[in-house]
């Protein structure tokens, strides 16, 4: 089918959306046990960690981690929130660098100012758009010393959705950082998978919310094949994506092609499925590309290709290089839980 679908459902008794694109499925979003991304704490520090140049801190789901902190000492209340998903057994991984993020708007405490979305060129948009959000934050306090960020899916949208869009935004934050004396407590529960689907997949798509749409539009078929390694690059390539404990292991094979161009192509599909690989099966961290063999004069172009496709990604990954040994390594945040546990 061609065409972008949101498909909003339950699988395992969990809230699930997924992105459908001509058929394919682009991204899912299953949720977790664990705390969910964007969910914010008032924490208080427990103990630091100076090899890592860190702190524990407490907060009523259990231990989070602070990365270099400073002029923080134990007993100290702050407000932090959630980055990412802890692996077992590991702390929650927290910042102080704290955003409030809607389909419209990003409220950003601490770093006053408004700016608009690059992606949005016409001059006059830009304009009536920096109207809307000063006219709606025009009431705060220069003190506030909080900022606005317009998002690409301002354009072409309703004047007064935008507004209202601030607007709750902005009351939610004045509320959370008022709140900032007591016991660790839980001050702002991060977006479920629906409303994370309305916030980031802003693009026009058809909106499928009937119970059992899963199995309906393929979803539940495209898990299942998700939760296996091999993934076709087309022409008879395809590549094995399959997580261990240290790292993401990716073995890329040509097939059946044995001509002289086959490593190169199969290579540079591999740039192209490889995001959304990932993105599908939850994956992240250290990820390792066994590619096929290719002339080193085609390198600069893969890694071109590989740029333009993470760029497009909506998980921050970063392309580290080449190994010694011919190997390709990226590092990727660990921004969901592997599909494989969600699915169990």
């Amino acid at each position: 089918m061609k065409g972008r679908q949101i498909i909003l459902d339950h699988i395992n008794g969990r809230e699930a959306a997924a992105l459908m694109v001509d058929g394919m499925l682009d991204d899912v979003l299953i949720d977790a046990d664990a705390p969910r991304i964007g969910t914010i704490y008032r924490a208080i520090a427990d103990r630091p960690v100076k090899g890592q140049g860190g702190m524990f801190l407490k907060t009523p789901d259990g231990t989070a981690f602070l990365r270099q902190v400073k002029g923080l000492a134990p007993g100290d209340t702050l407000l932090v929130q959630v980055t990412g998903m802890a692996e077992p057994g590991k702390a929650i991984p927290v910042t102080q660098k704290i955003l409030f993020k809607s389909r419209y708007v990003i409220v950003t405490p601490g770093a006053p100012g408004v700016n608009v979305s690059r992606s949005i060129r016409d001059d006059d948009a830009r304009d009536a758009l920096l109207a809307i959000a000063h006219a709606e934050a025009g009431g705060l306090p220069e003190e506030a010393r909080i900022g606005l960020i317009l998002r690409s899916a301002c354009e072409g949208a309703a004047e007064d959705e935008i507004a209202e869009d601030i607007r709750t935004m902005l009351d939610l934050c004045e509320a959370v950082v008022a709140d900032q004396e007591g016991a660790a407590a839980l001050l702002s529960q991060g977006d479920g998978p629906h409303v994370a689907a309305w916030r980031d997949w802003s693009e026009q798509a058809e909106v499928v919310t009937e119970e059992g749409s899963f199995g309906s539009h393929g979803v539940l078929d495209a898990l299942e094949m998700a939760e296996g390694a091999e993934v076709a690059l087309g022409g008879g390539a395809y590549m094995y994506v399959e997580p261990t404990r240290a790292l993401v292991a990716v073995d890329v094979n040509t097939g059946r092609d044995t001509s002289p161009a086959a490593g190169t192509k199969a290579n540079f599909a591999v740039a192209k499925a490889l995001p959304r690989a990932l993105r599908v099966r939850g994956l992240g961290g250290q990820i390792v590309l066994d590619l096929a063999p290719m002339p080193k004069k085609d390198r600069r172009g893969f890694e071109s290709a590989l740029r333009a496709a993470f760029k497009r990604d909506v998980i921050e990954t970063t392309l580290v290089g080449w190994t010694p040994l011919g190997h390709y390594e990226l590092q990727r945040k660990n921004a969901r839980a592997p599909l494989s546990e969600l699915l169990k």
